[in-house]
């Protein structure tokens, strides 16, 4: 059986497809793999330590006179990320209805769901469609994760006052250190950098399960259509405005792209915002099932989006990853 070429000939497939078959698993028969020991460490609950040691091994794969270049590519894509999410979310609330609803989406789902972004998506993305410095911005573009710019938009906005104690430093410096492990490697030796670089690209479909089965379709019917909208507006907002700065700045647009998505710990956002104002509280339970439908809908759609900018660019004779990689 031709297994890898059917999946290399599927937009991001090797990412989407076992990521697909475990959301539907994990929809139909949850427990099938939560057996324990081996099997539910690797399939299951392995996501966070196999994405871990990919981004060692691609943190091997940089050289040091290449840092700067991950660091410009990861403020980049956090800035572009946040600035649309926040307008978009600015615009709901200036024209939001009396139920403080706009379109049938709370702002505050839109602003959790569109400056937030799936890191395990990101990474296996650009580890199939992005080079070396593409996949070490993710160091910085962690620092999305949870309700902290969240918050920082919601301050601006005037609509509550700045919250300390959502950002913890040691935690970015934990998803940092494993990048960093790799790059020492790899710089103190040549053959660490060719060993660990087998591990860049064989890890991708294995992390791709392990996050399908934290995917529930079922999310997608409680969030309703408006949670869907959301999930839209997130890969087409956040990850076209991605491709067209990446684009400028003559960059890989696809990386650009492939942070277009919403992650999957931004479903606790709304709960955290409200604990923290309790000005939030009547729209916690609707916000929560749209960012969590959102995150479903971007998952599934975000490597198709990416898969399709791809052979868009191939038909204007680019090759991707190839003329954007940084030697």
């Amino acid at each position: 059986m031709k297994i890898k070429a059917t999946l290399e000939r599927i937009p991001g497939g090797m990412m989407v497809v076992p990521l697909l078959l475990a959301a539907i698993l994990n929809t139909v028969a949850p427990e099938l793999l939560r057996i324990g020991n081996f099997t539910q460490a690797l399939f299951v609950d392995g996501s966070s330590t196999l994405i871990a040691l990919f981004l060692l091994c691609t943190g091997a794969q940089i050289n040091f006179r290449n840092v700067g270049v991950s660091l410009g590519k990861g403020a980049t894509l956090l800035t572009t990320k946040w600035l649309v999410g926040a307008l978009i979310g600015l615009i709901a609330y200036i024209f939001a209805g009396e139920n403080g609803l706009w379109l049938g989406l709370a702002p505050i789902a839109i602003i959790a769901a569109m400056t937030n972004s799936n890191g395990g998506l990101y990474v296996a993305l650009v580890g199939q469609y992005g080079d070396k410095t593409d996949r070490a911005a993710y160091s910085l573009l962690a620092l999305n994760d949870g309700p902290f710019f969240t918050m920082v938009a919601l301050s601006i906005f005037g609509a509550m006052g700045f919250v300390d104690g959502l950002f913890s430093f040691v935690s970015f410096i934990a998803v940092l250190l494993p990048i960093i492990v790799g790059m020492v490697l790899g710089n103190l030796d040549e053959e660490m950098r060719a060993f660990l670089d087998k591990g860049s690209s064989m890890l991708i479909p294995f992390f791709a399960f392990s996050l399908g089965m934290g995917i529930d379709f079922v999310a997608i019917i409680e969030g309703g259509l408006s949670g869907v909208i959301l999930g839209l507006a997130t890969v087409f907002l956040t990850g076209t405005a991605g491709y067209f700065v990446f684009k400028a700045f003559k960059w890989n647009p696809i990386a650009g792209a492939a942070e277009g998505s919403t992650a999957g710990n931004a479903v606790a956002t709304p709960a955290a915002i409200a604990a923290a104002s309790a000005g939030f509280a009547s729209h916690v339970d609707l916000a929560t099932v749209q960012v969590a439908a959102s995150t479903v809908t971007t998952a599934i759609l975000l490597p198709i989006y990416i898969g399709y900018l791809v052979k868009r660019l191939e038909k204007k004779g680019t090759k991707i990853p190839d003329d954007y990689v940084i030697k």
